[in-house]
């Protein structure tokens, strides 16, 4: 047999190449172990639905009869391996449990059925694909695969919702961490999708086959996005969000009471110069309501302020701050305070989550050096590093986020 060469069989070919072997390198991968290999499985499934359409335009199949049903397809695990992989990935604690395997057994059947027709001879599996896969399981199997997907897409898209409101309340540093690539990718996945969808209809209502089909190709462009971008995801290692967890956790915590009231806020005060003992003049102060003591500012639920000076004084008067990588979790060991009481202090007393409060300080330092009369001695990004910023990008997106300008604009 003879391969016809054009652009279309050459793409194919390395598409489905550039997939196995990102998927080897996905699979014994040291970091993100688990949900790498949940993504090399995915590939892997990807690349065996590609081979159909290589052997099409590629004229394999018009060579030989005997090359049909010899593709193993694995495509109702698509959408169960997608949500595992990001499942997993924002959980490096995740463990496979034996209720997963229920995810899977639509493909264990869909698997069953094609490994037992690749070794039957040829007139069964003609007669097969004539009174019963073309009327019946070809229908089945297309329909299932793209309802799969849809429901494990909207699955995904919710757990990472979910995840991106976690990540602020938790971390100081996220941009590594964002798997903004990741949504994206789902995107990209419901336009395949879309496609699909229309290929249905052309079959189901006027029997249009292989004459607008364009997943595959589309599909090709999913992979090879998979391999470049999932190789160079960042280590997920400190990530631990479980969404059962966080729900448990919603329905134990009391309610923000004042995270609504403005005299709850902080204002964020900075001088031009350090205090007395040299320390860096950032301040705290919450601002009570007019005609009200102090004490009344707590309402019964709500935050303590002894609490938020706790954290206050954790942040500012210890540096905690300037720690580029500090967590949630950090804070709660360096206070002995329960993590979930800090994130609803947080919250709900200073009226912002973990990773803008955290950075209004950072934000705050690098403003007052700024103010400074040594202030052209070092250079933004220098001031920005050792205000707890660890990366340019980052730095210049959060200062503008609070001061409205960009750094380089910035008149102390």
């Amino acid at each position: 047999m003879q391969i016809t060469l054009s652009p279309l069989s050459a793409a194919a070919f390395a598409v489905i190449a550039q997939a196995l072997f990102a998927a080897g390198l996905l699979f014994w991968a040291p970091q993100n172990r688990v949900s790498n290999r949940f993504l090399a499985l995915l590939m892997l499934a990807i690349a065996l639905w590609l081979v159909d359409g290589f052997f099409r335009v590629s004229g394999l199949y018009a060579q030989s009869a005997e090359l049909y049903f010899s593709p193993i397809y694995y495509s109702l695990g698509f959408g169960p391996l997608l949500y595992l992989y990001v499942r997993s990935l924002v959980n490096s604690e995740f463990r496979w449990r034996g209720q997963y395997w229920a995810h899977f057994v639509p493909v264990l059947a869909q698997a069953v059925l094609y490994w037992w027709l690749r070794f039957q001879p040829y007139a069964v599996r003609n007669n097969f694909w004539q009174n019963v896969h073309q009327p019946f399981t070809y229908r089945l199997e297309f329909i299932g695969t793209w309802v799969s997907l849809m429901v494990y897409l909207f699955l995904s898209l919710r757990l990472l919702r979910q995840y991106g409101r976690w990540l602020e309340d938790n971390f100081s540093e996220v941009s590594r961490l964002r798997l903004r690539w990741l949504r994206w990718l789902l995107v990209l996945l419901g336009l395949v999708s879309g496609q699909w969808l229309i290929e249905l209809l052309l079959r189901e209502f006027w029997g249009i086959y292989y004459q607008y089909d364009y997943s595959s190709e589309m599909l090709g462009g999913v992979v090879f996005v998979i391999g470049v971008v999932g190789l160079r995801q960042a280590d997920m290692r400190a990530v631990h969000f479980a969404p059962e967890a966080e729900q448990q956790d919603a329905i134990a915590s009391p309610e923000p009471i004042a995270a609504a009231s403005p005299q709850a806020v902080p204002a964020i005060a900075v001088s031009a110069g350090p205090n007395a003992a040299g320390e860096p003049n950032v301040t705290n102060e919450i601002a009570p309501a007019p005609n009200r003591q102090p004490s009344e500012v707590a309402t019964p639920g709500g935050p303590d302020p002894l609490i938020m000076e706790r954290i206050r004084r954790a942040l500012v008067d210890d540096q905690l701050y300037q720690n580029p990588t500090l967590t949630l979790a950090e804070l709660a060991a360096h206070t002995g305070l329960p993590a979930r009481l800090i994130s609803f202090t947080v919250n709900a007393g200073f009226g912002r989550s973990f990773n803008e409060l955290v950075n209004g300080y950072r934000v705050a330092e690098v403003q007052r050096r700024l103010a400074a009369p040594d202030a052209r001695r070092f250079t933004l990004l220098g001031i920005a590093f050792e205000s707890g910023f660890n990366s340019k990008t980052t730095f210049n997106r959060i200062f503008k986020q609070v001061t409205g300008v960009a750094p380089r604009d910035y008149q102390p």
